[in-house]
């Protein structure tokens, strides 16, 4: 069984889907980095007052290295923003932090998606170490013993588990933003001209994830496609 044209063929839309959306958030994220706010609230006053504003006291905000490395950790209760987030003062950072402190609401309120996806958090670290080893061995087996269809479905079972979390996030991450863009504007932290500055960023954001799901569920396809075929030969 060795690999299709189809193969490379999905690879390369993935790639290429994953690489417009990417570059186009950081052009978003460039673009709303120079819209200024009034309020003049750096990203890291603003997560904490968003965390105040729900009445969260034990998550701490902390800066974190990088670009556009901001996340939410549950395990130590820390929302990590980035360096172009934690000081900054735009329509950008607002968006970002307030979205991050989503999560950590979230979190405070037993989100049944959040709950779901940090359960599948210990089986996806196992299946994107092994599903790829797997599925090439699979196929390697194939052609010269039965056992390959075995070692091939184990691989297709976790690739299985790895869309089903990426699948799981997207309403996670969906929650977070609209929790972030209702609070900024229920409590007048961003003018009209920044709120649309922030939704936009979000947007572009959320749709980083929905490739990397539709990407998942391409490759899926495909191996289970193979899969069958592999039954019937």
């Amino acid at each position: 069984m060795a690999i299709g044209l189809e193969y490379y063929i999905i690879i390369g839309a993935i790639s290429l889907f994953s690489w417009i959306v990417s570059n186009t958030l950081k052009r978003k994220f460039k673009k709303y980095s120079k819209v200024r706010l009034r309020n003049q609230m750096s990203g890291a006053e603003i997560a904490e007052k968003m965390l105040a504003d729900h009445g969260i006291s034990d998550v701490q905000v902390i800066s974190t290295p990088g670009m556009l490395t901001d996340h939410y950790n549950p395990r130590n209760k820390t929302v990590n923003l980035s360096e172009g987030v934690y000081n900054q003062r735009n329509a950008a950072a607002a968006a970002v932090a307030a979205h991050e402190v989503g999560h950590a609401v979230q979190h405070a309120r037993a989100y049944k998606w959040l709950e779901m996806r940090s359960n599948l958090v210990p089986m996806v670290s196992v299946s994107s170490k092994f599903s790829q080893y797997l599925v090439m061995g699979g196929l390697i087996l194939g052609a010269t013993s039965s056992l390959g269809y075995w070692v091939l479905a184990a691989g297709v079972f976790l690739m299985g588990i790895a869309t089903l979390f990426s699948f799981v996030t997207l309403p996670v991450e969906y929650d977070a933003s609209n929790r972030a863009l209702t609070w900024l504007e229920n409590k007048h932290i961003v003018t009209r001209e920044e709120l649309a500055g922030s939704k936009d960023a979000l947007k572009w954001a959320a749709r980083t994830y929905l490739v990397a799901a539709l990407g998942s569920l391409a490759m899926l396809l495909y191996w289970v496609m193979r899969l069958l075929a592999a039954n019937r030969d």
